[in-house]
């Protein structure tokens, strides 16, 4: 249903806003459609029966096809960080007010129910030209803005854009402020976690150093300049065959497999990072310390192993055999052939002989042991 033939939106001013009208004019897929509404107020849209949904300031969900409508508005810094603003929304906001408030150019395009083009900051111009500029001095007033231009960046690297100068200069600005400081975890890891599923996520990371801001953010990715070069290096060398939602934790586990697991652990503690991605940042970590060894034995392997724990959970140890198989191959061979013979001994074999308790463990790691010495030597 669209906005125009919509009875619910009949007589309101509405746009389509935001990344719907970008993709669209880069003939990229847009999956979720916004739209702001002037010249109304949240009473009105509860009697058209938008139900509202915003905390923060008014957007509502449409009654039928549930896409948001947000009502238009201005915002006032008034505090640090991402929610230190004063927002102000009512029917005397104007479209191209409430478009100024938006971080980039590109993003500060409206478009009519019918189709046509609202763009009082010249976002097609930086569109056609590959810019991704601010768009107004307001930028440095939200730091996560850095953030979220360092992501458009990953996405669009490939298609030729670029930053605009003066808005490097002011992500400059916003890092060495100390505002950065005051985003909160969880913020800062939701863009990282979309730049990982990016097109070019190290572009994300080079992006956030070259202005300043990993330091403030994530210090243990740049303590070395070296390694965080070959850190970003390995984000494009993953295991085959993996999913679209597991990419972003592989790519993220390939950023921090050189870190001890103490700066593992203050990295993820400072980015409230998911278990899954702490999880797997360790055992990408531990494979790599076995890759590294010159000759991995048994007691080597079986450790490995028992790190990842392997025995309870047995779909962990294929894609990280995979990822010894990107620099070793003749060790991912060797390893492979080494689990499947060591995976069909199974608890039960051992219970059926008369093993239990701490006996059964002893014995089972025993075997396991054996299992791997016969493997790995060629036996």
């Amino acid at each position: 249903m669209s906005a125009a033939r919509d009875r619910s939106t009949e007589g309101l001013e509405v746009y389509r806003v935001g990344g719907a009208v970008r993709d669209a004019r880069l003939g990229w897929p847009t999956a979720d459609t916004d739209w702001v509404v002037v010249g109304a107020t949240p009473a009105e849209m509860q009697r058209r029966g938008f139900r509202p949904v915003g905390r923060d300031f008014p957007v509502f969900l449409h009654p039928e096809t549930h896409e948001e409508y947000a009502l238009a508005r201005t915002e006032r810094k008034s505090g640090h960080g991402y929610t230190g603003f004063e927002v102000h929304a009512s029917p005397d906001v104007t479209l191209e007010e409430d478009l100024a408030r938006r971080d980039l150019t590109i993003n500060a395009m409206a478009e009519t129910p019918e189709g046509e083009l609202v763009d009082p900051y010249g976002g097609q111009q930086d569109l056609s030209a590959k810019v991704l500029r601010h768009v107004s001095p307001a930028f440095v007033e939200d730091p996560l803005r850095v953030l979220r231009t360092a992501r458009f960046l990953a996405r669009y690297a490939r298609l030729g854009f670029v930053i605009a100068g003066e808005t490097r200069a002011l992500m400059g600005e916003l890092a060495t402020s100390g505002e950065l400081t005051h985003l909160v975890a969880e913020r800062v890891w939701t863009e990282t976690e979309k730049a990982l599923a990016e097109a070019d996520p190290a572009v994300y990371f080079r992006t956030l150093h070259e202005c300043g801001a990993l330091t403030p953010l994530m210090p243990e990715l740049v303590e070395e300049e070296a390694a965080f070069e070959r850190a970003l290096a390995r984000l494009a060398r993953l295991p085959g065959d993996l999913s679209e939602e597991e990419r972003p934790r592989w790519r993220w586990a390939r950023l921090v497999e050189h870190l001890s697991d103490a700066r593992q652990a203050a990295l993820a503690e400072r980015l409230r990072l998911p278990r899954r991605y702490r999880d797997l940042g360790r055992q990408a970590a531990l494979t790599r310390q076995l890759r590294q060894q010159a000759a991995p034995g048994a007691d080597d392997v079986k450790a490995w192993l028992d790190g990842i724990d392997a025995w309870r959970r047995d779909e962990r140890v294929p894609p990280l055999i995979a990822l010894v198989a990107l620099d070793a191959p003749g060790l991912a061979e060797r390893l492979a052939r080494a689990w499947r013979a060591v995976s069909q001994l199974e608890a039960r074999r051992l219970v059926a002989e008369g093993f239990h308790g701490g006996e059964l463990g002893r014995e089972l790691a025993r075997r396991r042991r054996a299992i791997l010495v016969r493997e790995l030597s060629g036996d």
